[in-house]
């Protein structure tokens, strides 16, 4: 049985932070210099009262109308999300009933960023070949804004919010194929928004610390050691293609188009020259959307159907990795 993507649609928040922007608050950091470490221009970010729940509405309504698709058909919705509406019920929950799935529909969450679309499609495909649903839909929906201390230029410049929802199939003519996964939590205290769980609860009053970067440390938001994650990402990512592609049988001159999870552009370019890709199979859509989380490769995907860039018969290269640590592959037969 054949499983396959049938359609990806995604949302973006009205609220745009610019270059400009963020160089009013940080006048060290130029318009010209962000652009270049980053390769981002422009991040959407959610509204005062906009949540994951509500950009995953948008996202799935844009589905369902771009490809004819009535919700009652959804056998199965997978949200993958750091930033939950709420500790519990389950963010799915409260979808399934916004978007008028039906109650004999499953529904869950689960916690992944960088890596979570490839994990969330690896989940959907095997609910799919157990026979008991045939239609799945995949949500990742991100609101890392609200974690950013607005004196943190680390992240600020980087991250963006958005919803991508994928309708994932046994009727398509796509082929998902075979799946390579990792997990290091050595690393994660190097991304991380500490308080807020049963470990640490929220402390209003907290004082926070500067890290060796001059950028403030509190607990209550998110931290990240750009050093450590750019080491591991090095470490890491060319040994998933290699174990990727030897367990799909192929070779790297036979993928037509990779697409990473798109962090930033310095670090994308420098996998990319390691890996020896040339420039023509690397997709790039970052810059004026950001570093989206789990959305970075549905958001990217679609922007290279509507440029008609995976044509039939092309085999894509789909890798995530980051927080956590967490990395997934896997290759699509289109």
């Amino acid at each position: 049985m054949k499983v396959s993507i049938s359609g990806i649609s995604y949302y973006l928040p009205l609220n745009v932070l610019s270059n400009e922007e963020i160089n009013d608050n940080f006048p060290e950091w130029s318009v010209e210099k962000i652009a270049e470490k980053t390769g981002i221009t422009n991040r959407h970010i959610s509204g005062t009262s906009e949540f994951s729940s509500d950009m995953a509405v948008q996202s799935s309504l844009k589905l369902f109308e771009e490809y004819n698709i009535n919700p009652i058909d959804i056998d199965y919705l997978i949200l993958c999300t750091q930033s939950p509406d709420y500790f519990l019920p389950t963010t799915a929950c409260l979808l399934q009933n916004r978007l008028g799935l039906r109650t004999s529909a499953g529904a869950i969450d689960f916690n992944l960023g960088c890596s979570g679309f490839v994990y969330g499609l690896s989940l959907a495909k095997g609910l799919i070949l157990t026979e008991d649903v045939k239609n799945v839909l995949l949500i990742t929906s991100e609101t890392y804004s609200k974690f950013i201390n607005h004196k943190d230029k680390s992240v600020k410049t980087i991250f963006g919010d958005a919803s991508a929802s994928t309708l994932i199939t046994c009727e398509g003519s796509n082929d998902i194929k075979q799946f390579i996964f990792g997990t290091d939590g050595r690393g994660a205290n190097n991304l991380i928004v500490k308080n807020g769980g049963m470990r640490y609860m929220k402390n209003t009053d907290e004082e926070g610390v500067v890290d060796a970067n001059g950028n403030p440390k509190f607990n209550n938001n998110l931290y990240m050691n750009g050093a450590e994650i750019f080491s591991f990402t090095l470490k890491t990512v060319p040994k998933l293609v290699k174990d990727l592609l030897i367990k799909n049988d192929l070779m790297i001159e036979d993928i037509d188009l990779f697409i990473f999870h798109q962090a930033n552009k310095f670090m994308l370019e420098t996998l990319r020259k390691k890996l020896n890709i040339p420039e023509n199979k690397f997709f790039y859509f970052l810059e004026d959307v950001g570093n989206t989380v789990s959305s970075t490769i549905p958001i990217a995907m679609k922007e290279a159907f509507k440029n008609n860039i995976i044509k039939e018969n092309s085999k894509v290269m789909i890798i995530g990795f980051g927080v956590g640590y967490s990395w997934a592959g896997n290759i699509i037969q289109f």
